[in-house]
């Protein structure tokens, strides 16, 4: 079997994306990349109120480029790392992937995913709990998630082919590969 350098995760607003990602990090042994993460620490602080759209894609897609640049140097050393870097369309994880295949990186994709309901529950509960789940440091409201939902594009099953994908269910917190 194939050891994969770099794993892409994507999935639907409140799938599981950032507890699967952990988790599969510490299985592998993986350094892993949360765009949630460095969001917080780099930019909400300074965001404007309301949000703009267009402010907060120019520093996501910074740091996308950023984590691609480090994740590549730690990968090409052989130590396998985890991109939780959103993915919500094809065309970004075509992107990734293409941009690991030229650097002679194997690559993973790893589609995490439940039903709506049980995905807005999550947030809901995320939104009120502000545990480990509040990455970004605020409140996902319907209209965000309905946005998000709206704009997904789920990799269809020649894209997991083509990255020797897999699907993951994560339904009542229990994940199932598929």
């Amino acid at each position: 079997m194939q050891r994969h350098l770099i794993h892409l995760i994507c999935g639907p607003t409140g799938a599981g994306k950032s507890t699967y990602a952990s988790q599969l990090a510490d299985r592998l042994g993986a350094v892993r990349f949360s765009i949630d993460e460095w969001m917080r620490a780099l930019y909400w602080m300074d965001s404007p109120q309301p949000l703009d759209p267009d402010w907060s894609m120019q520093r996501v897609e910074r740091c996308q480029a950023q984590i691609w640049e480090v994740a590549r140097r730690i990968a090409e050393r052989g130590l396998p790392c985890v991109l939780d870097v959103g993915l919500g369309q094809a065309l970004s994880r075509a992107r990734l992937a293409e941009l690991a295949r030229d650097a002679g990186l194997s690559v993973q994709l790893h589609f995490v995913d439940a039903p709506t309901e049980e995905r807005w529950r999550r947030v809901e509960t995320r939104n009120v709990e502000k545990g480990d789940a509040y990455q970004l440091g605020f409140d996902v409201t319907r209209e965000m998630f309905d946005f998000v939902e709206s704009i997904w594009e789920p990799p269809t099953d020649a894209e997991l082919t083509a990255c020797d994908g897999i699907r993951v269910s994560t339904i009542q917190n229990a994940e199932v590969s598929k």
